[in-house]
């Protein structure tokens, strides 16, 4: 794909969007920080779920880490994997009391030296809670980055740096939204919504398919849909 294809693209999904916000209830870098860390392999639905019942009563590095692994573990048990989480959030809410008041470190490696907090915490809670121009790479962001060529990359740390190299500067801070966003409710994994796609004429999608279904197959259009290969 070149630049000028990746711009529109970028364009598109500003006009469409201009100020992309997270779907995880947050009032506060600690609240990101504890929701993201509960996301892993959990959908946002049910993180919200969660917190919402959670930070009412505890929000904080010191109110946290006074319910326990166990007493977290009843506000966090609908969340799948809570009783890893419960002892990474408790472990990460002392490591903050002892070494930073409490207060959640604007400083990647201080963020990734926490329990539970990988690469991709770290991008989300440094791009979302402190406007740095990271880009968290997820399952959605992968795909939709390979899909459409946009930046393709064997795994989720060549397609940040692929990304973080073609994305112009003023769509950084948003991009990882966007593209989020775009990947959970259009470019779906088992069956993107083509049809609906506001990027569809700029998409390289249905050209590999194109290439992978030659007329000597007798594929047509119908077929494509009903395999799920198109929208």
């Amino acid at each position: 794909m070149n630049q000028q294809k990746r711009i529109q693209i970028l364009t598109r999904l500003r006009e469409n969007n201009p100020k992309p916000q997270t779907e995880l209830n947050f009032s506060s870098p600690f609240e990101l920080l504890v929701a993201v860390t509960l996301s892993a392999q959990a959908t946002d639905v049910s993180v919200n779920k969660a917190t919402d019942k959670l930070f009412p009563v505890a929000n904080t590095a010191h109110s946290i880490y006074a319910l326990g692994v166990e007493g977290l573990k009843e506000y966090i048990k609908t969340i799948g994997l809570y009783n890893n989480k419960a002892v990474n959030v408790i472990k990460a809410c002392e490591i903050l009391i002892e070494k930073y008041n409490g207060e959640v470190p604007e400083d990647r490696e201080a963020l990734e030296s926490l329990p539970g907090v990988g690469r991709k915490t770290a991008n989300v809670v440094l791009n979302t809670a402190f406007g740095w121009p990271t880009i968290a790479v997820d399952t959605h962001i992968f795909r939709l980055a390979n899909r459409t060529k946009f930046a393709p990359g064997k795994n989720v740390v060549e397609v940040e740096e692929r990304m973080l190299k073609v994305v112009p500067a003023e769509f950084k801070v948003d991009v990882h939204h966007w593209f989020i966003l775009h990947g959970r409710y259009t470019c779906l994994a088992r069956k993107p919504r083509c049809g609906s796609c506001i990027i569809e004429d700029l998409c390289e999608y249905k050209s590999t398919l194109k290439r992978r279904f030659t007329p000597k197959n007798k594929f047509t259009d119908k077929v494509l849909k009903a395999k799920g290969l198109t929208g």
